[in-house]
């Protein structure tokens, strides 16, 4: 099944370029976008919940509920600096910071190993690619030009580290739930807070961009659930590994649908990934 991480990387980079198309349109603000994304979210995941289902007694622990909290927080923190970049900054620019988050994953991973026996892998041949494989993607950004740090950029760094954080902290208790009902029970949550927090105005969605958040609620199911599906089996950094051919398929979206340019570098980059990722399930 080690399709499922894989079918998560497209499923990424998908729903990044379709988040990017919803909040280029102004009277969608960050609050409100959030709210919705997560009620789509949410519509997505409840027909499945019928047949995926799983949650354990273990989840209703003290420490487990507080872990899940930590998960929830991060979440919103994370998604209110990715949402607030995106809406004001090319996909293509925020691509080396959005691509930190797999760096800062697999650094937390690691780190956390050795406080945490049994959760978080220690595999050199697997952490040495994932390392190199973040870099690469960074390598296409590393111009002059773009050393300059704007604030849309900065954000994006503070969400990827949000995010890595979130994803990190889920490990602790996904063994204690089915992808699908965690994933449920955390959008639940961050869809209820938003929701009493910013009480957005859904009359400003008109149907067809309701259609495009509903779709893109759908496709982060799939990611997410191929995320928690990959750390539950093969471990944190492998499938953060898997994931990290995500931002390839984030550059050829946004050249087909948002034609934005690429370069030679981008292909390299592409490359040395696939290598990476290849070294890692056959080697």
């Amino acid at each position: 099944m080690i399709e499922i991480p894989i079918f998560g990387a497209v499923a990424l980079g998908a729903g990044t370029v379709l988040e990017r198309s919803i909040l280029k349109i102004k009277k969608i603000g960050i609050k409100l976008y959030q709210t919705a994304s997560f009620l789509a979210i949410i519509l997505a995941c409840a027909p499945l919940l019928y047949f995926f289902w799983r949650m354990d007694s273990g989840a209703l622990t003290l420490k487990s509920i507080l872990i899940f909290a930590g998960v929830i927080i991060s979440a919103i923190i994370a998604n209110l600096f990715v949402f607030y970049s995106l809406k004001w900054e090319k996909v293509t620019n925020l691509e080396p910071a959005r691509i930190m988050e797999p760096l800062f994953t697999v650094l937390l991973a690691v780190i956390l190993s050795f406080f945490i026996e049994g959760v978080y892998e220690r595999n050199i041949r697997i952490i040495i690619p994932a390392v190199i494989s973040a870099l690469a993607i960074m390598f296409p950004h590393i111009k002059k030009h773009h050393l300059h740090i704007n604030r849309y950029i900065i954000a994006a760094i503070f969400g990827s580290f949000f995010f890595a954080l979130e994803l990190v902290l889920s490990k602790l208790i996904l063994e204690f739930y089915s992808p699908i009902a965690f994933y449920f029970i955390r959008c639940s949550a961050i869809f209820l807070i938003s929701l009493i927090a910013f009480r957005p105005n859904f009359k400003n969605l008109n149907r067809q961009n309701s259609l495009i958040i509903l779709v893109t609620g759908a496709v982060w199911v799939v990611y997410r659930v191929a995320v928690y599906f990959g750390y539950i089996n093969y471990g944190v950094v492998f499938t953060t590994l898997m994931i990290m051919l995500g931002p390839i398929m984030v550059y050829a979206l946004a050249r087909i649908f948002l034609k934005e340019k690429l370069n030679w570098k981008n292909i390299i980059s592409a490359l040395v990934v696939i290598v990476c990722v290849l070294y890692a399930i056959l080697g």
